[in-house]
């Protein structure tokens, strides 16, 4: 009899190809298979909230696999992190109900991505942060983001390989803030195309810089053009915050983000 566990990962994306099993590339889904594959003693497959791109960073990454071994909580969280590199580690996992499922059931998903802002680069933050050495003014880019909100047409700001069938997407909340040197966007969407929030970013990153005015926000985004739009944003600053589910599911709350701060209220 199979049952299904659901569980979070966290992990610096710096070394992997991604998120998902790719051929002759090492993925963050490979080693997480393979490390419960070792404590379920048969192979495991799992299914995950979201996709991340090579370099991109997971801090609630939620995903569900089905296993006939009999092991509780610990066994999985620990013997798995026993296996795991140390720049992966699963944080919690406790047993759904088979109509649980890591993509299709989520409400939403929240990522941060986060600009060093400061004239020299830092060595701690190389590869956790993008760094970004021309002055951000995150009040401008907080106004020209609120074009974003709602059901949109966001083929102005997806990657031109991007396969969703659709580029309409639900912008539920975003905010632009600053804290000390770092500039954060926190977004939060039913769903995201291929390379969205980092071409948020880039594009964000020019109203910031004084590039462009607040308002070109919204004219990229009705033009669904992208090459109105601004760069896509390195991997470094981004992170998958995690995704949010029914409370029917019974599980943990996404994390709340600890880098580069708490958002202020």
């Amino acid at each position: 009899m199979s049952t299904r566990w659901a569980a979070r990962i966290e992990y610096v994306g710096t070394a992997y190809a991604g998120w998902q099993r790719v051929n002759h590339n090492l993925s963050v889904q490979q080693k997480l298979e393979e490390a419960l594959s070792i404590v379920a003693d048969h192979p495991v497959q799992v299914m995950a909230a979201g996709r991340t791109d090579a370099g991109v960073h997971g801090l609630g990454q939620v995903v569900h696999f089905d296993t006939s071994s009999i092991r509780n909580t610990l066994a999985w969280t620990l013997g798995a992190n026993v296996h795991l590199p140390a720049d992966i580690s699963l944080r919690w996992a406790q047993p759904v109900g088979l109509d649980f499922h890591a993509r299709h059931c989520a409400l939403s998903r929240h990522y941060r991505y986060v600009f060093h802002n400061t004239r020299a680069r830092s060595a701690l933050t190389a590869a956790r942060a993008t760094f970004w050495h021309r002055p951000l003014d995150a009040e401008a880019m907080h106004s020209a983001a609120q074009s974003l909100l709602g059901e949109q047409d966001f083929t102005a700001l997806r990657d031109a390989e991007c396969q969703s069938p659709t580029p309409m997407r639900n912008v539920m909340a975003i905010k632009v803030w600053r804290s000390g040197e770092f500039v954060a966007i926190d977004i939060r969407a039913n769903a995201f195309l291929h390379h969205m929030v980092r071409n948020i970013a880039g594009t964000l990153a020019e109203v910031g810089q004084g590039k462009r005015p607040v308002v070109w926000v919204a004219e990229v985004l009705a033009s669904r053009k992208r090459a109105l739009a601004g760069m896509t944003a390195p991997p470094d600053g981004l992170y998958f915050v995690g995704p949010e589910y029914p409370a029917q599911f019974g599980l943990p709350p996404p994390p709340q983000p600890w880098f580069p701060a708490t958002m202020p209220t």
